[in-house]
């Protein structure tokens, strides 16, 4: 039985387009690569709940959640190879309601961008197939 330092973490995150353009973040710890903003889901939220929440928090971005846009696994290994950690985020679309965009603690940097620009940018593997669902979600 594995213990809470290496048991799966469960994230959720949020692609939020407002007129057609896609908030991405840069993460201020590393490995500092370009996202969708979103954290930990806690005990008893759901995890749309929780897309919605970090959005706000990590960037002041209020947004509806319009639905799921697939999930990714991300699992960070020390130097002698052994799991430090192991997430599983969820994605979901999201359409900007309120707020000005701004970095946080957490982020180092935030821009809203063209979705294709995407591959302009370092992002964490799998982004663009999840933004790609997102944005067939928000054309809806």
């Amino acid at each position: 039985m594995s213990d809470n330092t290496t048991r799966p973490i469960l994230a959720a995150s949020a692609a939020c387009f407002r007129g057609g353009k896609l908030l991405l973040a840069r993460r201020a710890n590393p490995p500092q690569l370009w996202t969708l903003p979103g954290g930990r889901v806690e005990p008893g939220e759901s995890a749309a709940d929780a897309a919605r929440r970090e959005l706000k928090e990590e960037t002041g971005v209020d947004a509806d959640i319009l639905g799921f846009a697939g999930f990714r696994e991300m699992v960070m290994r020390g130097a002698n190879g052994k799991v430090e950690r192991h997430y599983v985020i969820l994605s979901f679309a999201a359409r900007w309601r309120a707020g000005e965009a701004r970095s946080g603690p957490e982020l180092a940097e935030i821009a809203w961008i063209e979705p294709g620009a995407l591959t302009r940018f370092e992002t964490t593997e799998g982004l663009e197939e999840i933004v790609a669902a997102a944005k067939l979600i928000n054309e809806a």
